[in-house]
C-alpha cells in the first residue's frame, strides 16, 4: 500500500510556532514518537506505533475550573514522516473544539541548538480559521508542558 497525504488543498489555514526547548533532539523524538503519554496523552490510552503510515490513537482529559467533570478528547492520526532526532510528521484528526473531524497535518522538525533544540511545529489543513486560531493559542501551552513535563522527570 502506498503512503497517501491528506490533500490539504481544500483547508488553507496553518500555523508555526517556533520555540527553543532544553532537552536534546532524540529526547524529543522520543516524546513525540513513544512517550506521548509522559507529557500530553492519558495514561493508559495510548495506541501507537512510531513506524509511517502507522495509526494511532490517544485521548487528553481535561477539567476546566467552570467543569463538574473532566472531558476526553480522542486523537486520531499516522505517521507520514520520521527522522529519528530530527523530524516527525503525523496526521492529526480531533472533535470539536479542535480540528472538527478535519485529518490535518502536524510537523515537527527537531534541530540542535547549543544544549538544547531548536523546535518549529507546523500544524497545516484546518478546515476554518476558528480551528487554527484555537490551536494558535494552544499549542504555545502544549510545548511549554513537554519541555516541563520532560525536564522535571
Amino acid at each position: 500500500m502506498t503512503l497517501r497525504p491528506p490533500d490539504l488543498s481544500r483547508r488553507p489555514f496553518s500555523l508555526s510556532i517556533e520555540r527553543v526547548i532544553a532537552l536534546p533532539p532524540e529526547t524529543l523524538y522520543r516524546a513525540w514518537t513513544e512517550q506521548i503519554d509522559h507529557w500530553f496523552a492519558a495514561p493508559g490510552s495510548v495506541l501507537m506505533r512510531a513506524e509511517v503510515d502507522a495509526p494511532f490513537f490517544f485521548e487528553t482529559v481535561h477539567r476546566l475550573e467552570t467543569q463538574a467533570a473532566a472531558e476526553r478528547h480522542p486523537h486520531y492520526g499516522r505517521f507520514l514522516r520520521l527522522e529519528p532526532a530530527r523530524l516527525v510528521e503525523l496526521t492529526w484528526v480531533t472533535g470539536a473544539g479542535g480540528t472538527k473531524g478535519a485529518e490535518t497535518v502536524v510537523t515537527v522538525e527537531l534541530e540542535p541548538q547549543g544544549t538544547g533544540t531548536y523546535l518549529r511545529l507546523t500544524h497545516a489543513g484546518f478546515p476554518d480559521d476558528e480551528s487554527r486560531r484555537g490551536h494558535v493559542r494552544a499549542w504555545p501551552l502544549v510545548l511549554e508542558q513537554l519541555e516541563q513535563r520532560l525536564t522535571l522527570g
